[in-house]
């Protein structure tokens, strides 16, 4: 068994570290291996079934900066252990710099601050390499290059998204993306309406089958119907799906006894794909088709059964629909899920492989959720995040990314159980102020991004049942949040 082993210093860090279980290792091309973890004394170690070298990555508590997940550079399995701090600088110095140098070779003007505070960050690197006899002094020098490395990073990507701005602004009068958010009931009220048709240009109407269809037989389209008489009385572009989840929970109740039949099962499902593309034809021109199929979950289906079932759906679709335009929905794109064991495919071979059965696929849409515990994204800064998508982008295909954060750390009685905010996420703890924050940076980053053709919040409204706690746009008493102005201003082009 291959073991990494890591000094914590001081060690009074682990007495307030719980997304320590949350590390993993990863591989050179960013696939993720089944990881352990353990800590014993200040001692943290990470286990995996072989030995190779590998980075690793982890929440990490920076001043400033909450808990963002920061990464080692490659290293190989040593009886010495390493001391984290030192190794988590010199990974995120390693990842600013080479953006750095991927950005000014593709004739970007790199500000001068940027310059100086990476520099700052360097030689705090370097005066902690030269003091690893002193962990005292090693550990505080190596935990101000991080903070240093973090605070460079933000102003290289915010640098990169004023420029690719600009350049855009000078050739289009108009946002280079779809804006949307998905609808429910709540965008029927005047109040709703208002408000959505101010922030979004586009409509994401769910159409889950668990609503739609949950005693085998008995359908109620009514209200995708009346959602999607809304859209098209205001001329909104029209995103339809996912039609189903292959999540936990994510497919009707009634199809159990059908889950050791996976052929039968097959049927039901490409039968409802194509009842519901077939109603909303012309009127719905984007279809998500199939949502977490890369993670997985309903009716204990297999990895292979799930990327079938994905494949299967989306040919049922596209034969209904041949016009129209069909993504597939990815959950936690870095694929942090598979440090568990239970995957073989990364997100990004998941859907590599639907490339190549040649199926017809448009996009992928990527679901961005940051501030929450299970089913969600580790958090990540906004340097991460244009990575991710630049990687996404190899693919060829469009994208589009669902994005959503928490407003407060308080109960939410219409939220889902299965998922818990995260009050440590960013550097104060979750408030309206801070989501409109996240929201301000995120937004035009993705926009400024060439292949992605929309984005999306991923919640409209805290008042009608919801999975994402306090992710909406609206607050439990149907009132407008903070981050509604920052769509407003993205929704008009505007400068923030």
């Amino acid at each position: 068994m291959g073991v990494m082993r890591f000094v914590v210093h001081p060690p009074e860090l682990l007495k307030n570290w719980p997304e320590s279980n949350r590390a993993y290792i990863t591989s050179f091309d960013g696939r993720v291996f089944p990881t352990h973890t353990n800590i014993e004394g200040n001692i943290f170690s990470c286990r995996r079934s072989f030995s190779d070298s590998g980075k690793m990555s982890v929440p990490w508590p920076v001043e400033g900066f909450g808990r963002p997940v920061l990464n080692t550079t490659s290293l190989r399995e040593r009886e010495e252990p390493y001391l984290l701090s030192l190794e988590l600088a010199r990974g995120k110095l390693a990842e600013v710099r080479e953006q750095w140098s991927v950005w000014e070779m593709a004739r970007m003007a790199i500000p001068q601050a940027f310059r100086d505070i990476q520099s700052e960050a360097f030689r705090a690197f370097a005066h902690a390499s030269a003091r690893q006899d002193d962990l005292d002094e090693c550990s505080k020098s190596a935990q101000h290059a991080i903070q240093k490395a973090c605070e460079a990073a933000n102003i290289l990507s915010d640098s990169y998204v004023v420029q690719r701005m600009t350049s855009i602004r000078r050739s289009s009068r108009h946002a280079p993306s779809l804006l949307g958010c998905a609808t429910d009931i709540s965008v029927l009220s005047a109040p709703g309406t208002s408000v959505f048709l101010d922030a979004f240009n586009t409509a994401s109407v769910p159409i889950r089958w668990t609503d739609i269809e949950p005693t085998e037989g008995t359908y109620d389209w009514q209200p995708i119907d009346d959602q999607i008489e809304f859209c098209s009385q205001h001329r909104l572009i029209t995103r339809g799906g996912p039609l189903l989840s292959l999540g936990p929970g994510g497919l009707p109740d009634w199809l159990d006894c059908w889950s050791d039949d996976f052929l039968n099962l097959l049927s039901f499902v490409c039968d409802f794909v194509d009842t519901a593309v077939s109603r909303y034809t012309g009127l719905v021109r984007i279809w998500e088709v199939s949502s977490a199929g890369n993670v997985g979950g309903a009716l204990n289906l297999n990895e292979e059964q799930c990327l079938s079932l994905v494949a299967r759906t989306l040919e049922a679709a596209i034969r209904t629909d041949s016009d129209s335009h069909f993504f597939i929905r990815v959950e936690q794109p870095w694929g942090e899920y598979q440090r568990q064991g239970e995957h073989r495919l990364s997100p990004y071979q998941f859907v590599d492989a639907l490339i190549r059965s040649n199926v017809g696929l448009t996009g992928v849409s990527l679901d961005i959720n940051i501030g929450y515990f299970r089913r969600a994204c580790f958090t990540r800064d906004m340097l991460s995040i244009s990575k991710l998508i630049d990687l996404w982008s190899l693919l060829g295909l469009q994208i589009h990314v669902n994005i959503c954060c928490p407003s407060s750390n308080s109960p939410d009685p219409f939220a889902s159980t299965s998922t818990e905010v995260q009050n440590q996420a960013l550097r104060e703890p979750w408030s309206q102020e801070m989501q409109a924050e996240w929201i301000e940076q995120v937004v035009p980053l993705l926009m400024a991004k060439p292949a992605v053709t929309g984005v999306f919040q991923r919640q409209f409204s805290d008042a009608v049942p919801h999975r994402f706690p306090h992710a909406g746009l609206l607050d439990a008493q149907g009132q407008p949040k903070k981050m509604f102005e920052a769509y407003q201003r993205q929704s008009h082009f505007e400068k923030p």
